[in-house]
């Protein structure tokens, strides 16, 4: 039986949820996406050095989910439309959990594990310098980055990036990537 994506979908609406939502991603939707949040940390009263953290980190959050989403065969599209991902922003347990899911192809899987789990293994000085290196010495890439993005959300969170990859079929997975903010 191939991933369910409704069902993990359901899976991640626990907790407070400011805001939820799965379909085609857009330029339009991340807007959205902000608005919805921002108000719902208004109705949170939330101090302004979590607001300004939550909000940098779910930016880079969608802009990586943008930027690098896969455009889905035809026969997907029928089911999920040619961009689709996943955004969840929920409060629990003192913290605010930012996850976003998309396929990605098999063939990216182990570099982005990788990729990932070195960043994992890194304190707070390396991920500096390692900051600092790309910023200097990368390129950008033809999807506009130059790999920045989850090194900074893990510099800014200053905790682990959590992700799992769901088997959809033998060309697809499905990515999730959980960031959790501390509430101060």
């Amino acid at each position: 039986m191939s991933f369910d994506v409704n069902e993990y979908y359901s899976k991640l609406n626990g907790g407070d949820v400011l805001m939820a939502f799965k379909g085609d991603i857009s330029g339009e939707r991340i807007s959205k996406v902000l608005e919805v949040v921002e108000s719902g940390m208004d109705d949170h009263n939330e101090i302004s050095k979590v607001r300004k953290k939550v909000y940098n980190v779910l930016v880079e959050s969608l802009q990586n989910l943008y930027h690098h989403i896969e455009v889905l065969p035809d026969v997907m599209q029928g089911e999920f439309g040619s961009k689709f991902g996943i955004i969840v922003v929920s409060r629990e347990d003192g913290k605010y959990r930012i996850s976003t899911g998309n396929f990605v192809n098999q063939d990216k899987v182990d570099v982005l594990k990788n990729k990932i789990d070195k960043i994992n293994s890194m304190g707070k000085e390396e991920l500096k310098d390692m900051y600092k290196f790309i910023l200097n010495h990368q390129r950008l890439s033809e999807k506009g980055g130059g790999g920045l993005g989850l090194v900074d959300i893990a510099r800014k969170t200053g905790s682990d990036l959590v992700y799992n990859f769901e088997k959809y079929d033998d060309t697809y997975y499905f990515f999730n990537l959980d960031v959790f903010v501390e509430i101060v």
